[in-house]
């Protein structure tokens, strides 16, 4: 069984429609090893638990147009093992 890891990522979203991207994003994502996540718009924080690595996780959000803020080793990333 793969690890599972949970991930924060600080994200700049404006509107209903920026936190509904990345809510699209990371549910088209559960085939590639997302198991759940939440997107906050009020905290402009994303958490995102699988077996996906981090690196995907951040191209995908990426992928939506948002800016994203942090890197893998800052303090804004939870990696944790289950």
């Amino acid at each position: 069984m793969a690890d599972t890891h949970t991930y924060k990522f600080d994200v700049k979203m404006t509107c209903s429609g920026c936190s509904g991207a990345i809510t699209r994003v990371l549910e088209r994502a559960k085939a590639d090893g997302v198991s759940e996540f939440t997107v906050n718009l009020e905290t402009q924080e994303v958490l995102v638990t699988g077996s996906i690595p981090y690196e995907d996780v951040l191209a995908k959000i990426k992928k939506t147009g948002k800016e994203v803020r942090g890197s893998p080793l800052g303090r804004d990333c939870l990696v944790t093992m289950h």
